[in-house]
C-alpha cells in the first residue's frame, strides 16, 4: 500500500477515525493516501482546505484540466490517472489520452490549450516560466487573479505528487481496474501493480 507503515485501526486515534469517516463518505471507501495521513491528519485537513480555496475560483472543468496537466508532466501514475478518469466527464477517452501525449484536441478551447501548456511549463520548472508566459494567457482572456489561480493549482498538485510519490502510496484498485489502453496511457511513472488486484465499488481516486 506505501512505503511505510501506517497506524493499525485497532490503535487509531478520535482524530485519525473522523479523517478516515470523511474520506469514506466521499469515496465509499478510505483510500491508500488516507492511512499514510495516519501520521499526521492535521495535515489532511490543511490540505482539504488548500483544494477547497483553489477550487472555489473555478469551474471542475478548469480545474481538472490544469491538475491533469500538472499531475501527468511531474509523472504521477495514480494522480494522471485519478484526474484523467475525471476529465472523462467532460471529454473522450481518446482525447483525454491526446492531451496525456501533449496534443491539443479539437474538444480544448485555444484558451484551455494555452492554459495546459502554461500549467505543464510550471510543473517542469516554474523558474523557467516569464512574463511573456503570462502575457500569453491574459491576451486568451485569463485575468491576474486566475492566472494566479492556475500557477496555486499546479502548486498544489506538486506538493502531492512529491508527497504521495515519495511515500509509496499505490493507485487504488478501481484505477488500476480502468480500461487497460485508456489506463496505460496515463500511467506515466510508478509501474502499476495489476496483479490480483479487485475494484472498489465506489472507487473514486484521489
Amino acid at each position: 500500500m506505501a512505503f511505510i507503515e501506517t497506524i493499525p485501526d485497532s490503535e487509531i486515534t478520535e482524530e485519525i477515525r473522523a479523517m478516515y469517516a470523511r474520506q469514506e463518505s466521499f469515496w465509499g471507501f478510505v483510500p491508500n493516501y488516507a492511512r499514510v495521513f495516519s501520521w499526521r491528519p492535521e495535515l489532511m485537513m490543511l490540505w482539504a482546505q488548500l483544494q477547497a480555496g483553489i477550487k472555489r475560483n473555478m469551474d471542475k472543468r478548469r480545474f481538472e484540466l490544469i491538475t491533469f496537466a500538472a499531475a501527468h508532466t511531474l509523472r504521477s501514475t495514480l494522480c494522471s490517472l485519478a484526474h484523467g478518469r475525471a476529465l472523462t466527464q467532460f471529454f473522450s477517452q481518446e482525447d483525454v489520452k491526446l492531451m496525456a501525449r501533449g496534443a491539443s484536441p479539437a474538444s480544448l478551447t485555444a484558451a484551455e490549450a494555452e492554459m495546459m501548456a502554461f500549467a505543464r511549463k510550471v510543473a517542469r520548472g516554474a523558474y523557467t516560466v516569464t512574463a511573456t508566459d503570462v502575457q500569453r494567457l491574459k491576451k486568451h482572456g485569463f485575468s491576474d487573479a486566475e492566472v494566479f489561480d492556475i500557477a496555486a493549482a499546479v502548486g498544489a498538485r506538486a506538493f502531492w505528487t512529491d508527497l504521495l510519490e515519495a511515500l509509496g502510496v499505490e493507485a487504488e484498485p478501481s484505477l488500476v481496474a480502468l480500461e487497460s489502453e485508456f489506463r496505460d496511457a496515463l500511467a506515466v511513472g510508478r509501474p502499476l501493480n495489476v496483479n490480483g488486484v479487485r475494484p472498489h465499488l465506489l472507487g473514486n481516486g484521489v
